[in-house]
Parts: C-alpha cells; sequence; structure tokens
C-alpha cells in the first residue's frame, strides 16, 4: 500500500506535465496563427483578397471561379512606384499594359448598377494615372481618347458610327482629364455601344426575307419614333436615360408608325443596316453634351 500511495503524487505530477504541455502548444499555435494572420496583413495579402470578394458581390458572375483568376490575373497597377518599371524602353508597352488593365475594370460591371460601375471606374482611372519616375501623376487627353478608342473598337461598333462621339467627348493630348469628366465619358461610350446594339437588333425586324436592307420608308418610320422618344426625356442629361427612352418604344407605337409608313403606295428606295445605325447613333450622340 505504501509503495502504491508513494506512486500516486508521481502520476499527478505527470499530469500536471501533460496539462501544461497542451496548454503551451496551445498558445504557440494561438502565436504562430496570429504571425500568419499580421504576416498577410502586412504584406497585403488581406486586403487584396476583401477586395476581390467585394468585387465578386459587385459583378456577382454566373463564373465566380473563374472571374477571379481573371481578377488576379489583371490586377490594375495602383502605385505610382510601380509605373517606373521599363523606363524609357518599356514605356509604351507599360502604357498598353494599364490601358488593358483599366478596360478590364470597367468591364467588371454593367452601367445599368450604378455604384460597381463607379467604382471601377474609379479604379481605371487610378490605373491610368499611375506615373513614373519623370513623370507627374495624373491622366492626359491622349491616354483617356486612347482608352475611348479601344471601347469603341472591341464594341465593334462601326468607326463611322462613333467617330462623331469621339469628336464630342474627347480632349485635347496635353489637357488633364478630372475624374468627373473620365467618367462621363466611360459611361457615354458605353451606352452608345448598347443604344447601337438594341438598333442592330431593331434593324433585323425590318430586314426583308431574302435581302439585308429594309425598305426606306419604314426604316425612317422607326428612326422617327426614336427620336420622339429620345426628344420625351429632353429633361435630363444622363447618357442611359437616352438609353431608357429608346427601350420603351412600345410594340404598338413601332407597329403603328410601319403601318402609316407602308401605307404610301409609291415606291421606296432600300435602307442598308449602316445607313440605319449611323443615323440612330446621331440621334444619341446629339443629346450628348460636348467636353469643355
Amino acid at each position: 500500500m505504501a509503495a502504491v500511495e508513494k506512486r500516486r503524487p508521481a502520476v499527478a505530477q505527470s499530469a500536471n506535465f501533460t496539462d501544461s504541455g497542451r496548454a503551451s502548444v496551445s498558445r504557440a499555435a494561438a502565436a504562430a496563427a496570429e504571425s500568419e494572420e499580421d504576416f498577410l496583413r502586412q504584406v497585403g495579402v488581406t486586403e487584396m483578397l476583401r477586395a476581390a470578394l467585394l468585387k465578386v458581390l459587385e459583378a456577382r458572375p454566373e463564373e465566380p471561379i473563374a472571374f477571379l483568376a481573371h481578377y488576379f490575373e489583371n490586377m490594375g497597377l495602383r502605385s505610382p512606384a510601380n509605373g517606373g518599371a521599363g523606363e524609357p524602353p518599356g514605356q509604351l508597352l507599360l502604357q498598353q499594359q494599364r490601358l488593358g488593365r483599366a478596360l478590364w475594370h470597367l468591364r467588371l460591371a454593367h452601367h445599368s448598377q450604378r455604384t460597381a460601375f463607379n467604382n471601377n471606374v474609379g479604379v481605371a482611372y487610378e490605373c491610368l494615372s499611375a506615373s513614373g519616375r519623370k513623370k507627374k501623376p495624373g491622366l492626359d487627353g491622349r491616354t483617356y481618347g486612347e482608352l475611348l478608342k479601344r471601347i469603341c473598337r472591341d464594341g465593334e461598333a462601326p468607326e463611322e458610327v462613333v467617330a462623331p462621339l469621339l469628336r464630342k467627348i474627347q480632349c485635347r493630348d496635353h489637357e488633364a482629364v478630372p475624374l468627373d469628366v473620365f467618367r462621363a465619358g466611360m459611361l457615354t461610350c458605353f451606352v452608345l455601344l448598347e443604344f447601337v446594339a438594341r438598333a442592330g437588333a431593331l434593324f433585323q425586324l425590318l430586314e426583308g426575307p431574302a435581302v439585308a436592307v429594309a425598305d426606306r420608308r419604314v426604316g425612317q418610320a422607326v428612326l422617327d419614333t426614336l427620336e420622339g422618344a429620345l426628344q420625351a426625356s429632353d429633361n435630363t442629361a444622363a447618357p442611359a436615360c437616352y438609353l431608357e427612352a429608346g427601350s420603351r418604344l412600345g410594340p404598338d407605337s413601332l407597329a403603328l408608325a410601319m403601318d402609316r409608313a407602308m401605307s404610301g403606295r409609291r415606291p421606296s428606295s432600300p435602307m442598308t443596316r449602316e445607313e440605319f445605325l449611323e443615323k440612330a447613333a446621331a440621334l444619341f450622340i446629339a443629346k450628348v453634351k460636348p467636353v469643355g
């Protein structure tokens, strides 16, 4: 019995040692985890992931994983210090990279998602405003104009359709472009592209079954009806409102205009798709206020 009693304190001490060992291991693991979190925070990974997840919530893409992959692949240059890499031989390449990243950010959200689109416009503006060692930060008219042209070119809009718009919203190459002008230009470009796409879909309804042209009387009647809808929205200067005005063209009003046009017995010359799109875009562009 005495031998047994003598062993009990040893067992108790052993148990205490085990408990203290576990506590030490837990504290060490907690310290390591905290150290890892601090490291991720210090190098910017935490904030970067948070920003990426916010972009997913804003855009709500159909394939979130693919969206994140493209996001990390096309992350914009935020720091002016990064702008000095490759100067002067790589300056042109660097500029093209910035334009590509800015364009990618602008396409993350549709312009109808106003908050998300405006946030992305701000990020794109920062990408293009990053400067090198020998250049002051800011966005000039030349870079702004190049981005406008890329948006229109990638949108597959005919050059003769978008050229009048670019002349109204472009700035001089040496001019500084403030954020509000940049935002208005981006929004106007994207709205025009959608406006032209909808006009193209409308022209498909007017085309003859065997030819890619429409009756001129019918096409002009539709354009006149569209012009009336745009004039009814003259109380606002927002480009998106003109797009909404065009969308409010009901089938009844269009059908009535087409019936009136077809009631004439005189022969009519054909109207091509290019002519129809150019005239429809001209109605929209006439409402856009020029820069300055």
